[in-house]
């Protein structure tokens, strides 16, 4: 943990705002100097963008028996785990939460939403897991085990990759595409563009899955955004390459039209450039 934010929990706690209630807790909290630690468990939750520096940073704490959980956006994050730590300590999941850290600290957690999926990337059920799922049990959190945790990773960043390039694409939340003349339109053909290169993947969403999302999409009063919006409006860093740029290769590699990534990817590229040059509208 950076020293700053050390200090801050040290000194605050663990303050959270939520639907399901507020919480301020007295956590543990370490630098990345001490290592005389060695978990069980690591959970990885940075952006997407940070893997390398992360992965830097919880190496000497990764002991023989060790694992790591990544809670990153996408799928390409899992082959550089792989490579770094090995297969079989890296596990896979998603996380299901709409959350923001404010400057002063706080958790936000922005909808009731809750849930956390894992599991082994062979699809065994290790003892590991029914530990860590144990440990969650009185939080409140759904735990949910996946004995296809890669079908859940590409069922996210179908989700992910055409609300990311909506909401972005058009600087708006779902439904105020969703009250444009043919927004509902516009976005389920971005959703079975998706749907289509993940089947040409290997993993092929369910019609239940499509159907939830249809209509989300046709739903005009839904203030659902992604949170690369909400960075991008920010003028903070984007995961471009990690979530678009990785979905418009893979739209390419199923000989699908590339245009509607083209454009989103193009636009968040342009962001950087802008961002990085300071030219970004001041508040």
């Amino acid at each position: 943990m950076r020293e700053r934010r050390k200090a801050q929990l040290d000194r605050d706690g663990l303050c959270i705002e939520s639907p399901q209630g507020d919480a301020q807790l007295q956590v543990t909290s370490i630098l990345q100097s001490d290592t005389t630690t060695t978990p069980d468990l690591v959970l990885l939750t940075c952006k997407a963008y940070d893997l390398i520096g992360a992965i830097e940073s919880i190496r000497p704490f990764m002991g023989p028996n060790s694992a790591v959980l990544p809670l990153l956006n996408g799928i390409a994050h899992m082959d550089r785990l792989n490579r770094e730590f090995g297969q079989a300590r890296v596990l896979g999941g998603t996380i299901r939460m709409q959350a923001t850290l404010t400057p002063t600290g706080l958790i936000r957690q922005l909808n009731d939403w809750q849930t956390l999926t894992f599991g082994e990337q062979d699809g065994q059920r290790h003892d590991r897991l029914l530990a860590f799922q144990s440990a969650l049990q009185p939080t409140g959190i759904e735990a949910k085990l996946s004995a296809s945790i890669m079908h859940e990773l590409w069922m996210k960043l179908v989700h992910l990759a055409t609300v990311a390039t909506g909401t972005c694409l058009m600087r708006a939340n779902i439904g105020e595409i969703a009250r444009t003349p043919q927004g509902t339109q516009w976005l389920n053909r971005l959703l079975q563009l998706n749907a289509d290169i993940a089947s040409h993947a290997g993993y092929p969403p369910d019609d239940a899955f499509l159907e939830g999302y249809r209509k989300l999409f046709a739903t005009r009063d839904a203030t659902y955004e992604a949170s690369m919006l909400r960075d991008l409006e920010k003028g903070g860093p984007v995961e471009a390459e990690q979530i678009v740029g990785f979905m418009l290769e893979q739209c390419r590699t199923a000989g699908q039209d590339d245009a509607l990534h083209l454009a989103a990817y193009t636009h968040l590229k342009a962001y950087e450039q802008r961002r990085d040059a300071g030219r970004l509208p001041q508040p």
